[in-house]
């Protein structure tokens, strides 16, 4: 017979199938098990706000079968009325018997199903594979603790850490697959960020190139609107969701030329001169961003760790050394005074991406959202 996290895994497996689409709720995958012979009854995912939860899709495609058996959820089932029933009711006209859930959800609005199923008589397991279920809810789970976004910093450089030459020139330094992988960080988050002088420097588009894939909001921190509404980032407004964020003081007329191309302008309290990055996260939860993925140059990147405001990197090296010391590093800002302020990554992971590698490991704020809480 196999365990409570064998049936957690096919759980992790099915929320998987919602990454990038149920913003701005949480992924979440169920399965229901008859508790006699282990088989699956039925499995169900969530695929996006306003559709079905995962707990009623599968309880749906189990029909009379779910009468008795146990059912498995990622997430703990909500109990209120959103844009859609709460699951707790459709597990108990379901039958199930028993509950097994990956994680409890902070969400002062939506949890409380834990409680109300043992208050039926229901038998209810918590905590199985729990950092595995938090790290999939953690966009989610970042929004309702903190009411802010999951910061992501993505940066791809050479072995000893430049981003491009002294003369600018950055393509490419990593190889087909990294740059493959990015996109797929691109389909995953709500809002991909850069710089004025990213803009400057490659015109880019921001885009996600996968088959199917989802464009994220782009975003460009320009505090004085100083840029061209010529780049192409802007000219395509029409076609993906484009937000300029500046400081309250940027001149108006600057901002109708670029409202006239479709891009929405965010004001944002200024902090030393610039943009405050925790204002503009919080101005962001606001709009249901859940997931920010920064993505440079090495001022931005410099600007967000100066602020304790990254939850997770994915730092790419290529396989070429560029030197120089005019040419921008990967990371700039002030930086720490002392080694022992710097951020260290934990649960640190490497891969190797063709000829590239990828370090991937979460800050200390990253971490804490994903310690048990059950």
């Amino acid at each position: 017979m196999k365990d409570d996290r064998f049936y957690m895994r096919l759980a992790l497996k099915e929320a998987r199938k919602g990454l990038g689409r149920t913003s701005p709720n949480p992924p979440v995958g169920a399965v229901v098990v008859d508790p006699e012979s282990g088989e699956v009854l039925a499995r169900g995912y969530h695929r996006r706000a306003g559709e079905p939860h995962a707990e009623a899709v599968a309880l749906a495609r189990a029909g009379e079968r779910a009468r008795g058996a146990t059912l498995y959820v990622t997430l703990e089932p909500c109990h209120h009325h959103g844009r859609t029933p709460p699951c707790t009711g459709a597990i108990l006209a379901a039958g199930i018997r028993r509950v097994v859930i990956g994680t409890r959800d902070p969400n002062p609005r939506a949890s409380g199903g834990l409680v109300y199923l043992r208050s039926r008589g229901l038998e209810v397991r918590v905590g199985v594979l729990e950092k595995e279920c938090r790290y999939l809810t953690r966009f989610f789970l970042k929004r309702v603790i903190t009411g802010r976004p999951w910061v992501i910093l993505k940066v791809a450089a050479s072995l000893d850490g430049r981003i491009a030459t002294r003369t600018g020139d950055s393509r490419w330094i990593t190889g087909e697959e990294a740059r493959r992988y990015t996109h797929r960080l691109r389909d995953l988050c709500d809002a991909i960020l850069v710089g004025r002088k990213t803009v400057e420097a490659d015109d880019p588009e921001l885009t996600c190139r996968l088959p199917g894939g989802r464009n994220p909001v782009r975003i460009v921190l320009d505090t004085r609107l100083s840029l061209s509404p010529e780049f192409r980032i802007f000219r395509t407004a029409q076609e993906v969701p484009t937000w300029i964020v500046c400081g309250e003081g940027a001149d108006p007329e600057r901002e109708r030329l670029f409202r006239d191309l479709g891009v929405e302008v965010i004001r944002i309290p200024e902090k030393a001169g610039w943009v405050d990055l925790g204002a503009l996260l919080e101005a962001l939860s606001q709009r249901e961003i859940l997931s920010v993925l920064v993505e440079g140059g090495g001022e931005v990147h410099g600007s967000f760790l100066d602020a304790g405001l990254v939850d997770e990197i994915f730092f790419f090296l290529g396989p070429v050394i560029i030197g120089g010391k005019e040419a921008p590093p990967a990371v700039a800002g002030k930086g720490p005074t002392k080694l022992s302020q710097a951020l260290w990554l934990k649960d640190l992971r490497i891969k190797r991406l063709g000829d590239s590698l990828l370090l991937h490991g979460l800050s200390e704020t990253g971490s804490r959202i994903l310690e048990s809480t059950s």
